[in-house]
């Protein structure tokens, strides 16, 4: 079946023709329109696969055609064309509900990767859906709700930043965006921003050339290659340091990366998808992290809620991980008891999905018999016990010396809690204490823990 035509809307008869020229050489077709009023007649009386409008018109603004689109063509994607280097119009036209946007001078390379992008998300809206494993597990109203939003962020390029509390399944979020967009097909590249040593990050990210450094004895193409035509997904993004902010900043704007010790930037195509269990918004405030970074990735803005606020679900999410640690260990699944069932339902979950998963395998490896009992799931006996008692430096240095050895043992002693659920795991361990790796590593060494 022959592709339905494309849309080109700009009041440049010029730019008109170019992208027109383009996209024939595709084998497209398309159709044009000098501006938003002879766009609004061609939409009623013809089917399109993609709409490209300019955002300034002689009859009004690129952003009135999208929300006329969005309100009643809503399976129609649409691109914005914009004057180069403004990234605010941009982002408007993103948080309005554009797929994606090209600047001007128009980059016929990247104009051609965006509208392949388009036509593939046409296509895999119009097919049945996808047969690929449900990652999100749960049915309540707070789930169904962020499942319909993911849905939804799916059919954009957008950045998109997910915020929520440690252990919640922020990245399973992220990877479920990626499978439902037009990239998943493509790479989904996860990187935790803060198990990366600050002098390694820029290398990581964008790659090196051989000799470019002592020890780069071969080039390495970096996340931003290993993911081109994908999704990058920056979990605890707000650890950056500002260095590398200004320099992931450029990346995204100028969709280019330049490897440590080559001489040209490089053209990538990747969604940017990024995560923190922090308030970036008062990161901000506080000068820690830059705003216009803040900007660029918090085009759409997703919360996932906390396991508590979503209890009906727990027992779905038990049930699951426990048929999982059935298939690893080749055994038939235990069973919850009542009581059992009961107390997962009372308990606040601080450590949301994660702390669930590490109750299950701790309880499924000490129980004796077939079902687990509420005694084999240790729960704490207070939930308050938490990372928000962990005392910080700051207190330690200000509290009388009196105090200061009962602040230092509560520390100890949830830190060493926090390692003993993640089995000495330290970077889950620290993502449970809400401490970045290197925090958890100083007071691990401060506090001499074996």
């Amino acid at each position: 079946m022959k592709t339905p035509p494309i849309l080109i809307v700009d009041d440049e008869a010029d730019i008109r023709e170019l992208i027109e020229i383009t996209l024939n050489r595709m084998g497209l077709d398309t159709h044009c329109a000098a501006n938003i009023t002879e766009a609004q007649d061609s939409l009623t009386t013809h089917k399109y696969s993609l709409c490209l409008t300019d955002m300034r018109m002689p009859d009004g603004n690129g952003l009135d055609l999208i929300d006329h689109i969005q309100a009643n063509y809503p399976q129609l994607p649409v691109a914005m064309i914009t004057a180069h280097g403004n990234m605010e119009a941009a982002i408007r036209a993103l948080k309005a509900g554009a797929f994606d946007f090209v600047s001007k001078p128009v980059d016929l390379a990247q104009l051609r990767e965006m509208v392949s992008n388009a036509l593939k998300l046409k296509k895999a809206t119009a097919a049945p859906p996808n047969p690929a494993p449900e990652l999100l597990l749960g049915s309540s109203a707070a789930m169904l709700t962020l499942k319909k939003t993911i849905a939804k962020v799916a059919r954009s390029q957008a950045p998109v930043y997910i915020c929520g509390e440690s252990g919640t399944g922020k990245e399973l979020v992220s990877n479920s965006i990626h499978q439902q967009s037009a990239r998943g097909d493509a790479p989904f590249i996860a990187v935790n921003c803060s198990a990366i040593p600050s002098e390694l990050l820029e290398s990581e990210f964008f790659g090196h050339i051989k000799g470019s450094f002592t020890g780069a004895s071969i080039d390495k193409p970096g996340l931003f290659k290993a993911a081109h035509g994908g999704t990058l997904f920056l979990d605890e993004v707000a650890d950056l340091p500002m260095a590398m902010q200004v320099k992931l900043l450029r990346s995204i704007q100028e969709k280019t990366i330049r490897p440590v010790g080559a001489n040209a930037e490089e053209k990538v195509d990747v969604r940017i998808l990024s995560a923190s269990h922090k308030d970036l918004a008062k990161l901000v405030e506080q000068g820690e992290f830059r705003q216009d970074l803040f900007y660029r990735i918090n085009v759409i803005r997703i919360d996932v809620p906390r396991l508590h606020e979503r209890q009906e679900d727990i027992i779905e999410i038990a049930r699951s991980v426990l048929n999982k640690l059935a298939q690893r260990e080749n055994r038939p699944p235990l069973c919850l008891s009542a009581s059992a069932t009961q107390a997962l339902q009372d308990y606040e979950f601080p450590g949301n999905v994660r702390e669930l998963e590490n109750i299950l395998e701790r309880a499924s490896a000490l129980c004796e018999g077939d079902n687990i009992e509420v005694d084999d799931l240790h729960l704490p006996q207070k939930s308050s016990a938490t990372v928000s008692l962990v005392p910080t430096l700051e207190e330690v240095k200000k509290a009388p010396e009196s105090l200061k050895s009962n602040l230092n043992e509560s520390e100890r002693e949830q830190i060493e809690q926090a390692l003993a659920k993640t089995r000495w795991n330290k970077t889950e361990a620290a993502k449970l204490l809400g401490l970045t790796f290197r925090q958890l590593r100083y007071r691990i060494k401060k506090l001499d823990i074996d």
